[in-house]
Formats: structure tokens, C-alpha cells, sequence
């Protein structure tokens, strides 16, 4: 038998490797500017053109490469970060494994420039695939000018699943502040071709004012707190500045960026009965730790980092959060010195006055009502007298004979006035409400229906969540959330299928404003939210008023509901669900976003008018059994098997 292993061509195993270190045009940048930050640049620049498909450009200041440095550079596994695996234990700059610029030049063609400080004469390396074509001398400015131009042109499957323009750009725009917040004493500059951003060099709280504008960096409170284990700094935002959508939050450790839960939890629970449910509070924090007790090294992309000693920081970031939110008066306290009500204050030593009742001195409660006592049936005057209704004389009370309690009266007094305050649930409210997203999880398989099940009418809700009826089949357990996403989502897209909903004025405008990943995303989505009845209108720096809202939005703040759009293109996460269906266009994304905003809450009480609403407008739709991106609405429990439950 002949030997069948062999190994792959260097220009295959980048490819490979390409496919978990660029997955798009931010990644680029982002390999590209560490490197620049690792070469000593103090200034930066970033060009793009078509979102970085055509052409992704960067220039730094930075003591630049040899020539035969140059040629190396794109080995893969070649670095002058490390020289022993000990090395990693230590590690002090950005990159240190050696795959971005051979995976980068795998899949692109790149042409560099560069020259040292101490070389009159730089280099020119033009790279195609990976294959060198020319090295040649140049003449150039200290530093590296590298240009990577169409990005996977020759891996067509990965180029095809790229997204338009604004939505690439929106993620080009983020990484660019992940990177920029990182290294606040470095001069940064993107130009994205519609717009140019210019970051100057400075403090870290100036740096997040640059960014993100809006006088963020007036409602932070600063933290800084030194112990042997760790260092924290940084900034977290009051609590009356907490976002419900878009918050930010971001952890740095040595000069990296990273993802980690963990800790993330560890502010949040700080936060605890100071901010709403459905709203986080953003944060800007800098650690500082021994690089031994760090592992960077988990993925290619190193955003996600191990703690050696996550245990014991845990306590000491509660305990500068804490501090910070109580040394700065976040916490809302109490003033027990005030002697004064806060509401319709009296004038100075005067006293509120004592109401008083004309009470019988013989008036039992528990005893029955006689014909023509006090209480029977009189109208409250005020300052404790009372009206009879029928004229009598006594002690400001007359009336007529009566049998039942005086406390049945009265109970059923409460009854009467509870009912008339009611609200009346007997129609399904299909206004959006306040957005509370709630997490679809991933549901163990279930045997698939033969037919959509006959039900009948009798519904019961369990847990404020579930919604129970019976049919021929057996009992079906519906979720109440879910079910009104389908049948809203369904509503939505027959609606924008026939030319959108309508529009109505307001009053008076609300302004929107847009971090910058947000502004980029704004492009792709008017179309989409114009169809549906917005209308906004730009008005200065970063700012749009919103002018128009669909007929349809009810107790809902219309700026909440658009960056919850803006953020789901951002975010660009298709999930294509059980039996691969899923959400593939932008049309279905927004119709999506407006379902879940719609959709009854779990945690709300039905009446039965409304089960009833649900269950008939569920099975009627063509495809009821799960939502628009692939969770399971209902299940259904067999009579079989309920048999089988009590033998």
C-alpha cells in the first residue's frame, strides 16, 4: 500500500491558518496596528477603500525592518518577539506567535515598504498569495507602509460571506476603538473614505472623550487601586448613566484588549439594586499583573486570557468598584438631618394638622348594622362628619335597616374599587413594550409533530411563562414569548412586503446620537427603517433627530428600539437555527428585532381572552412550531406517554 500522508504546501497550511486569524477586514487592521504598536510607532494611520476589500493601508513611525527582516516577516512562525518558549511566559508585546502576516499575504496581495532609521535606503516587497514576486531597494520614510489589497481573492467562499459595505466598516470603526482606547499615547487616524476620525495623543479619560464624545467622560468615576497581585485603573459610569442598549465595557490587561466574563459579572453585581433590570452600566478598566500569571496564548485572535489568581481578584475589583460608586456619592443616600418634607413644605414651626373623626363611643365594627344606625349608608363630608342619606338625626349619620357586617361592607367596597382599576387584559397588547431581550437557549431535540395538532379551548398559563392547552394528540406546552415573536414576525414581514407601515409625526424630535461603529451600520438600515415609519433627520456631529415613528410603536422609547437595529447589523450574527433556517436578510433582521421588542414578556400574567388570542393566531400561520431564527415554540407531550407516567 502506498503512503497517503503528505505535507501541505506552505502556501495551503497559511490558507489554513488564515481561516482562523483574518476573518475579515477589521481583523487585518487590527494584526497590522499591533504590529505597528510592537515597532515603537508613535503615530498611526489607517486607510481603507471599498470597507478594506479593495485596499486595507497602514502607516506608522515605527523603527521599521531590515531588508532580510522584511523577507522573514512573512515566514510563517517567524518573529522577533520571542526566542524560547519560556518567552511566553513573559510576555511584554502584542503579537508573538508568527502567523498574522504570512495568513494575512496567504489570502491577499500585500506590498510593503520599510526602512530603519539607521539606512539611507528602505525595502519594496510586493507578495502575491504568498508567492514573493519583487524585494527590491525603495526610497521611503523611517517606518513600515504595508497595503493589503483584495482580501481573499483567491478564497472566492470566504470573500462571498463578507457583508456590505457599512456593515464591514461599522466593524472595522469598533476595532479601531478597541485599539485606539488601548494606546491612548499614540497619535491614531482612520480614513474610511466617507470620513476621517484624528485621535490625539493623551490621557486615558481624554482618549474616551475623543472617542466616544458626548460628554461621556464628565459621568465617570475614576478608580485606581495598587496591591501586590494587581494593579486596577480606569473609569466606570454613575448609575444614572447606565445604557439599556450599546453599553460599554472594556477590559485591558498589559496593553490588551480581552473578553472575560468572569469579571465582568464582578462589576455588574457592584451595580446591584442601583441601576434598572434591563439596563448595564459601561466601564473603561485597565489591569496590571505579572505576565507569568497570565496565558494569552488560548487563541490565535488572543482576546480571551486565563488567570492564574482570577479567585483571589475577584474581591479586590468588587472592592474598588464599591469604593468608587460610595466615595463619589453614586450611592443614593439618605438625609436623616432634614426636618422639612420635601413635597408642599410648611412654613417654619408650624406643625401639619391632626385629622379627627365624630366616632360613636359605643360604634362596635363587628356588630351587625340596625335599621337607622350611624354607618348605614352616609356621605363623607371631610374633618371626620358624615351625611346621612336619608335625613336622620344623630351623630352626623342616618340610614336605612341593613343585615350584613359593617367589614363586608367595606370588603365590599376594596372589591369594587380593585376592579374599576384594573386594566383590561381582554386584548393582546401588540404595542411595543420595553425592550427586555431575553436570551433564546438551545432546546434538546423533540420528536417532530406528524401534523399541526386540532386544540381546543381550554388554555391555563404556568409560571407566567407557558401556556398550556390540550388537543387530540395529547397536552401542548407553548411558550408564551416565543409563540407572539412568530405570529408578530410573520405580521411584520407581510406588512413591509406590502410597501411598510405608516408613519406618524411627533411633536416634538428626539435626538439619537451614534458611537461611530453605529453611524457606519445607519447607511445600511435607512432603507429598511424608513420602510418600517421612521424618519430621521441628520442634524450635527454624530447627532440625527427623529422626527417620525411607526403608527404602531406604543410605550416604547423609539431611539431604543433603532439602536437595538443598529446593533444586531453590527453585530452580524446569523443564527440559522434547528433545520437550517434562519434570518438571511436585512429585512427579516429588522422584522426580528421588532418581533422580540413586541412580543409579550415572559413574567406576564394572560388572561384568557388573551391564551385564546395566541393559541388561534400560532396555528393559523403556515410554520408555527418554531421562531423566525430556528427555537422551538411549542412541545408537544403525548398521551402515550402520559400513560406510561402513572402505571
Amino acid at each position: 500500500m502506498s503512503d497517503v500522508i503528505r505535507l501541505l504546501p506552505d502556501s495551503v497550511a497559511n490558507q489554513i491558518a488564515a481561516g482562523e486569524v483574518i476573518q475579515r477586514p477589521a481583523s487585518v487592521i487590527k494584526e497590522l496596528v499591533e504590529n505597528a504598536v510592537d515597532a515603537g510607532a508613535s503615530e498611526i494611520r489607517i486607510y481603507l477603500k471599498d470597507a478594506g476589500r479593495t485596499l486595507i493601508q497602514v502607516v506608522d513611525n515605527g523603527k521599521g525592518m531590515s531588508d532580510t527582516d522584511a523577507r522573514m516577516a512573512f515566514e510563517r512562525h517567524a518573529t522577533s518577539k520571542i526566542t524560547a518558549a519560556a518567552d511566553l511566559f513573559a510576555l511584554s508585546t502584542m503579537g508573538f506567535r508568527g502567523e498574522a502576516l504570512p495568513s494575512i499575504c496567504a489570502i491577499s496581495q500585500v506590498e510593503m515598504k520599510t526602512r530603519t532609521e539607521d539606512s539611507q535606503v528602505g525595502t519594496r516587497l510586493v507578495i502575491n498569495g504568498s508567492l514573493v514576486e519583487i524585494q527590491e531597494p525603495v526610497v521611503c520614510d523611517k517606518g513600515t507602509n504595508i497595503m493589503v489589497k483584495n482580501l481573499f481573492f483567491n478564497t472566492p467562499a470566504r470573500r462571498k460571506f463578507l457583508k456590505s459595505d457599512n456593515v464591514e466598516t461599522s466593524n472595522v470603526m469598533r476595532e479601531f476603538e478597541r485599539l485606539a482606547l488601548v494606546n491612548n499615547h499614540i497619535r491614531m487616524s482612520i480614513d474610511t473614505g466617507s470620513r476621517v476620525v484624528d485621535l490625539r495623543p493623551g490621557t486615558f479619560k481624554q482618549r474616551i472623550g475623543d472617542i466616544w464624545k458626548n460628554n461621556l467622560d464628565l459621568h465617570l468615576l475614576p478608580i485606581d487601586v495598587d496591591t501586590s497581585l494587581i494593579k486596577i485603573s480606569g473609569f466606570i459610569s454613575r448609575p444614572e448613566y447606565a445604557r439599556r442598549r450599546n453599553p460599554l465595557q472594556y477590559l485591558i490587561v498589559n496593553g490588551r484588549n480581552m473578553r472575560h466574563p468572569y469579571f465582568h459579572k464582578a462589576i455588574l453585581n457592584c451595580y446591584d439594586s442601583l441601576i434598572a433590570a434591563d439596563t448595564q452600566p459601561c466601564y473603561f478598566m485597565k489591569f496590571e499583573v505579572d505576565p507569568a500569571s497570565i496565558d494569552v496564548n488560548i487563541h490565535p485572535t488572543k482576546n480571551e486570557i486565563k488567570f492564574e489568581y482570577e479567585q483571589e481578584i475577584w474581591p479586590i475589583l468588587q472592592a474598588s468598584v464599591k469604593a468608587a460608586l460610595g466615595k463619589f456619592g453614586a450611592v443614593p443616600s439618605i438625609d436623616f438631618s432634614s426636618d422639612v418634607l420635601p413635597v408642599d413644605p410648611l412654613p417654619t414651626g408650624e406643625l401639619p394638622e391632626q385629622p379627627t373623626l365624630d366616632i360613636p363611643d359605643n360604634y362596635n365594627p363587628f356588630a351587625e348594622i340596625a335599621p337607622g344606625s350611624a354607618f348605614d349608608g352616609g356621605e363623607f363630608l371631610g374633618r371626620g362628619s358624615f351625611k346621612g342619606t336619608t335625613g336622620g338625626k344623630g351623630s352626623g349619620f342616618s340610614g336605612s335597616a341593613r343585615t350584613s357586617s359593617n367589614w363586608d361592607t367595606l370588603y365590599a367596597d376594596f372589591l369594587r374599587g380593585r376592579k374599576e382599576s384594573e386594566p383590561d387584559h381582554r386584548e393582546v397588547d401588540s404595542g411595543i413594550a420595553d425592550f427586555v431581550e431575553i436570551p433564546e437557549g438551545n432546546e434538546p431535540e423533540l420528536p417532530e409533530l406528524e401534523q399541526e395538532p386540532v386544540v381546543s379551548a381550554f388554555c391555563m398559563q404556568h409560571a407566567l411563562k407557558y401556556i398550556i392547552t390540550s388537543s387530540r394528540e395529547g397536552l401542548i406546552v407553548i411558550d408564551q414569548h416565543r409563540a407572539h415573536v412568530r405570529i408578530l414576525f410573520d405580521e411584520y414581514i407581510r406588512k413591509m412586503e406590502q410597501g411598510g407601515f405608516v408613519s406618524q409625526g411627533v411633536m416634538f424630535a428626539e435626538t439619537l446620537t451614534l458611537d461611530p461603529e453605529h453611524r457606519e451600520a445607519l447607511g445600511e438600515v435607512m432603507p429598511e427603517l424608513t420602510k418600517m415609519g421612521f424618519s430621521l433627520e441628520y442634524d450635527e456631529e454624530d447627532r440625527w433627530k427623529i422626527s417620525a415613528v411607526p403608527s404602531i410603536l406604543k410605550n416604547t422609547d423609539p431611539k431604543d428600539l433603532i439602536l437595538s437595529i443598529l446593533e444586531s447589523v453590527v453585530d452580524d450574527s446569523v443564527n440559522y437555527g434547528n433545520e437550517g433556517k434562519g434570518i438571511n436578510t436585512l429585512t427579516e433582521k429588522v422584522a426580528l428585532v421588532m418581533a422580540r421588542s413586541s412580543a409579550i414578556k415572559r413574567g406576564k400574567k394572560l388572561s384568557d381572552d388573551e391564551m385564546e388570542h395566541i393559541v388561534g393566531e400560532l396555528f393559523s400561520l403556515p410554520e408555527p412550531a418554531y421562531t423566525p431564527n430556528g427555537n422551538r415554540v411549542y412541545c408537544l407531550l403525548e398521551e402515550k406517554k402520559l400513560e406510561l407516567m402513572f402505571r
